[in-house]
């Protein structure tokens, strides 16, 4: 019976010849296990290009043997390893740039040479501190770095007999298991999802045992700030005297709202954003290892629409290579990956200044509408028209445009450096500073965008506030110096208008402030007197001459000089003289007052109203003004 075996027989169970041919080869469970990952394979009916490529395997000597295992059993069929091996690679999911091209090494984390350096000399020394904290904006390798040093710490060398070394082999079981994510002794922890008290306590417990298998049991806290308060006070005597087996690793992007008792326990590692000449070679090298072709005036709008982070500029690169048109044989080009980004063509951005300097509005309004056809959004035509005219800056003060891509921009860049005044480059960097923000909160951007450039063209021209202040005193030096007429009591000429006293003016101003300041201090009818009666004939400092005009008679010397001496805090000369002064503050007032009625007495509306109505009369108004009312009298 099949079913049965005879347990008396000569063939012993563990000799099955039947049950080791019917058994799955290996590629056949590889093949299972792919297939339960990631979906079935191709069908067999249609062999990989792989296997086509193979020579089949036959064995005619083999087929006997194949006949005799079991008729019930169909045998299985033979299948190559390397249809195999095709089968596996082309069943693995695409990994992202951001990923594939992770720094492994201290040598491929780019920028940050100044970290490196000091984490050599600590490991050289043995001047390794206990927790290591990386700060910085996003992309630029916290994490990536924080993964280095536990390699660093933990490798062990080809051979198994090295120490901690900032240049990490990569061979030994330790960095493989680090690298891969699995080591034991390598703890990477989200603190985004493990904010609480209870999280941190399962450190506390477990940094009291030692390393399963590592030199170091390391704590890798990413985003580390979004530990509770609570979870930091926890963790504040662990992370002050841990353990001399344990170390830890934080990363955070918010530095600023960590507690400064854990800021003082950590060595704290700024980690800096990537220059963007810098952040383009590296994509150059990344493109050339996919086999990409790319421009370099696209890897430079990648770099700066990466602003210094490496993986949003390798996310930006991996989407502009699945961008590029497949009958451009995949090139990754300058104005696709400009339509990708949205961003404006540098060389609309240098006719759009061109128009602008040469005030020709309908140039401008037409480029401005072309940009805006083409998808380019008007916020983005302000950012490019800013970074234009930031370059023109720059090469005023360096001397040329050393990083213009091409030789038209350069020229372009070098001439209007030359032409501007800086003064006028800084005014329309203002102007497009203002239009930025305008736009930005603009119902309708395209025409906040066409006011602000047409703004900036009317103004573009206008001399500065410096031009005119130094046109002014031009002026000024060529106008004739008329001299004075008057002459001396015995007939010579007058002195020059310089070594004259202060002007009329100049008296009458300084006097009633003085007569302000004695009301202040509550001498109110001695300002009144000051008003009425003082003619001021001389006015220095703590001096006063003075007369009074006709129908006063009462000597006020001695009062003039106690109310000013309270006023100011100063001793004053005062003199009674003979002689005509300054009118008084009641004439001056009285003066005014009558020059206005003749000027309105003057006015053409008045003078055809009384030859209209030959009896009418302009009366003065003193009512006072309405309670809670505001203006003036009006006159009728």
């Amino acid at each position: 019976m099949d079913d049965s075996r005879d347990m008396f027989s000569d063939t012993p169970p563990w000799d099955d010849k039947e049950e080791e041919e019917a058994a799955a080869t290996q590629a056949e469970l590889e093949e299972a296990g792919q297939a339960s990952m990631f979906g079935d394979p191709a069908p067999k009916s249609a062999p990989s290009p792989a296997s086509a490529l193979s020579p089949p395997e036959t064995a005619p000597e083999a087929e006997p043997v194949a006949s005799k295992a079991t008729k019930s059993q169909p045998a299985a069929p033979a299948a190559p390893a390397a249809a195999a091996s095709a089968a596996s690679v082309s069943a693995q999911p695409y990994r992202v740039l951001a990923r594939k091209y992770r720094p492994q090494t201290f040598a491929e984390l780019i920028g940050q040479e100044a970290m490196v350096q000091t984490l050599a000399n600590a490991i050289k020394r043995d001047r390794l501190a206990h927790a290591f904290l990386m700060t910085g904006v996003r992309g630029v390798g916290k994490t990536s770095t924080a993964r280095l040093i536990a390699k660093a710490l933990n490798c062990i060398g080809p051979d198994g007999q090295g120490g901690p070394t900032i240049d990490p082999c990569g061979r030994c079981e330790p960095c493989q298991a680090i690298a891969e994510g699995r080591h034991i002794d390598v703890i990477e922890m989200d603190a985004a999802s493990h904010t609480g008290v209870d999280d941190v306590r399962e450190i506390i417990e477990a940094v009291r045992y030692a390393a399963v298998s590592a030199r170091y049991k390391i704590y890798i806290i990413d985003e580390v700030h979004m530990l509770s308060r609570n979870a930091f006070n926890a963790l504040l005597k662990t992370l002050e005297e841990p353990p001399a087996h344990v170390k830890f690793l934080f990363a955070t992007t918010e530095v600023d709202k960590l507690p400064v008792t854990v800021l003082s326990r950590c060595q704290r590692f700024d980690l800096r954003r990537i220059p963007s000449p810098m952040l383009a070679e590296h994509f150059a090298k990344v493109c050339g290892l996919e086999g990409v072709e790319a421009e370099g005036e696209a890897l430079a709008m990648v770099a700066a629409a990466a602003e210094g982070s490496v993986r949003d500029g390798l996310s930006i690169l991996d989407q502009a290579i699945a961008h590029a048109d497949l009958d451009g044989e995949g090139r990754v080009l300058a104005e696709k990956v400009r339509d990708m980004l949205g961003l404006s063509d540098k060389s609309a951005q240098r006719s759009l200044i061109t128009a602008i300097l040469d005030g020709k509005g309908g140039d401008l309004l037409d480029l401005v509408a072309r940009q805006f056809s083409l998808g380019v959004e008007p916020i983005a035509i302000m950012r490019g028209l800013m970074t234009l005219v930031n370059r023109v800056a720059v090469a005023q003060v360096a001397g040329g445009a050393h990083d213009a891509q091409s030789a038209e921009e350069r020229e372009a860049i070098e001439g209007w450096a030359k032409a501007l005044k800086a003064g006028q480059v800084h005014r329309i960097w203002q102007l497009l500073l203002k239009g930025h923000e305008e736009v930005k909160s603009a119902p309708d951007p395209l025409v906040a965008v066409q006011m602000a450039l047409l703004r900036i063209m009317h103004a573009s021209d206008m001399p500065d506030p410096g031009a005119l202040v130094k046109k002014l005193e031009e002026l000024a030096a060529r106008a004739p110096t008329v001299a004075p007429s008057a002459e001396g009591k015995d007939g010579a000429p007058s002195a020059p208008a310089a070594n004259l006293g202060p002007s009329p003016e100049m008296v009458a101003r300084r006097w009633e402030e003085l007569v302000e300041d004695v009301e202040h201090v509550g001498e109110l009818s001695s300002a009144n007197t000051m008003r009425m009666q003082v003619r001021v004939a001389e006015l220095g400092p703590s001096l006063l001459r003075y007369s009074q005009p006709p129908g006063f008679s009462e000597d006020i010397t001695g009062l003039l000089r106690a109310c000013l001496a309270k006023a100011t805090g100063e001793r004053w000369e005062v003199y009674r003289v003979e002689g005509q002064g300054a009118p008084t503050l009641v004439e001056i007032a009285e003066a005014k007052k009558a020059a206005e009625s003749d000027a309105v007495s003057q006015h053409p509306l008045v003078l055809a109203a009384k030859a209209a109505f030959p009896q009418a009369e302009i009366i003065e108004d003193d009512r006072p003004l309405a309670v809670g009312g505001g203006g003036r009298n009006w006159r009728r």
